[in-house]
């Protein structure tokens, strides 16, 4: 829900200068967000690469003479912006994907941001406070659990699948036509 913070809509309900009740000057809020968008590239390629990691744990053949280093330099060798600093090793440090129940699941992180983002896109297309949508995302989404499969429950809500350019467009790395 923290997509609705850097919306002037939303914000002007109550950002105001403490002394004057002057509300967010448009140039501070887009210099905001701006901000927020800076560093999501690798922060992306970032939990692409969690992802991976992961994946290739837990859907792989290993032995206990795995070299370890060898192994996430070849899984991670095309998602890599920078070089490994020496002695350094993700798979022995992110013991998340291990003890923390994702066993090839982490991709999750990255698929839930698409969802949100494509459904807060629906949102600013009809009105971030829409109320008919945001009756619509509490019936169909957060009324419903897990009473269904969840893309059968965010096509009630949505009226399609979601569209992974979502993210990349929220995030600014792709460009967003503007209407």
């Amino acid at each position: 829900m923290e997509n609705w913070t850097l919306e002037k809509e939303s914000l002007s309900l109550f950002a105001r200068h403490y002394e004057t009740g002057t509300p967010i000057p448009d140039e501070l809020l887009d210099k905001m967000k701006e901000a927020n968008n800076y560093y999501k590239g690798n922060m992306n390629l970032r939990q692409i690469r969690f992802g991976l990691l992961d994946m290739n744990w837990h859907t792989r053949t290993i032995d206990k003479n795995t070299d370890i280093l060898a192994f996430e330099e070849d899984v991670l060798r095309n998602y890599q912006l920078t070089e490994t600093i020496p002695g350094t090793c993700i798979s022995t440090a992110f013991s998340h994907i291990f003890a923390g129940g994702y066993a090839a699941g982490y991709y999750s992180y990255k698929w839930a941001e698409v969802l949100e983002a494509d459904a807060f896109n629906l949102f600013q297309e009809k009105g971030i406070f829409n109320r008919n949508l945001a009756k619509s995302f509490r019936k169909n989404i957060l009324e419903k659990g897990n009473s269904d499969h969840p893309m059968v429950l965010y096509k009630s809500f949505r009226g399609q699948e979601p569209d992974p350019q979502a993210l990349l467009k929220r995030d600014g790395l792709i460009p967003v036509k503007e209407s």
